[in-house]
């Protein structure tokens, strides 16, 4: 099998996170802060954040963080870890828009690799972006999973199927039987023989991030709307919060390696609420939401 090159992935990393706030400032009147911090246990990593008048909150995270055991939520997925230091980095990004018409987003590309004397490493690539909408365009959605079907096909005409099914099925709030958006890509557990081969398709996918959000922004971000709209999108941010602390692997991982909490965290809204029991009158442009863009389906 070929050996992982590491330090290229690291590098591939950093300038991918240079790469994305330059895009995402370029959209908005403000620029990222950055806050560099170090990991108790070895590691550390760069947290950017950008508070602005397109974007709410829009956080690009970088951490790379290593500790001689494999955290509980890790070994519980992949138990033949257990006993195995680690080595992990990767680049996360999610971003809470002000304009009810333009979608949360989130998306992520991570490299794992677990040692032990006597033994070969075992390494991983995982990653994916996926799209939550708070008033869907079918136009949106289309180009949504295009890009990712493009990016995909040079890969083999069977990853992108895989890869938004995968998608689908973990973005799924089960407590809810609903879907968190209209998906995207997911994988994890990336591991060929071709370690080349893996991290180009991790390349593409979060090279690819922009190519398939930054249009959308464009086409939304100067739609006027109301306290209505507003206030239907703080009640669906509930959904994206209740997802990553209830189900989402990264979250629990950054938790139980010790990670930093401020950026782990840098996930959730800086504005949510919930409303008991509460539904889209029927009809609505919020049911729509519900029957039309939220229930599984082959965009393309």
């Amino acid at each position: 099998m070929e050996q992982p090159d590491f330090n290229a992935v690291k590098n591939w990393l950093l300038g991918l996170q240079d790469h994305l706030c330059q895009q995402l400032s370029a959209q908005d009147t403000a620029e990222f802060s950055e806050d560099n911090w170090v990991r108790e246990g070895g590691g550390g990593g760069r947290s950017r954040v950008l508070r602005g008048t397109v974007f709410e909150q829009a956080g690009v995270n970088f951490s790379h963080v290593h500790g001689d055991t494999m955290p509980g939520s890790a070994t519980a997925h992949r138990p033949e870890l257990a006993g195995r230091s680690f080595e992990a980095m990767g680049v996360s990004l999610v971003i809470h828009p002000h304009n009810p018409y333009v979608p949360t987003s989130h998306a992520n590309v991570r490299f794992f690799m677990a040692e032990k004397p006597g033994a070969d490493p075992v390494w991983w690539f995982g990653g994916g972006f996926d799209l939550t909408p708070f008033y869907g365009f079918k136009e949106d959605a289309v180009h949504w999973h295009r890009t990712a079907y493009d990016l995909c096909t040079p890969f083999g005409s069977e990853v992108y199927p895989r890869y938004k099914k995968w998608c689908d099925e973990y973005f799924w709030l089960r407590h809810r039987n609903e879907a968190r958006g209209i998906g995207g890509l997911f994988f994890d557990d990336l591991n060929t023989p071709n370690f080349g081969q893996c991290f180009r398709f991790t390349q593409a996918v979060g090279e690819g991030f922009s190519q398939a959000y930054l249009p959308i922004v464009e086409r939304r971000k100067g739609i006027p709307f109301g306290e209505r709209e507003r206030q239907f999108q703080l009640y669906r941010r509930g959904r994206y919060v209740e997802f990553n602390l209830v189900w989402d692997r990264g979250t629990l991982f950054g938790l139980q390696s010790g990670g930093r909490t401020e950026s782990i965290l840098m996930s959730m809204p800086p504005l949510v609420r919930w409303e008991y029991d509460w539904s889209p009158e029927e009809g609505s442009p919020e049911a729509a939401l519900y029957t039309d863009f939220l229930p599984v389906r082959e965009w393309l």
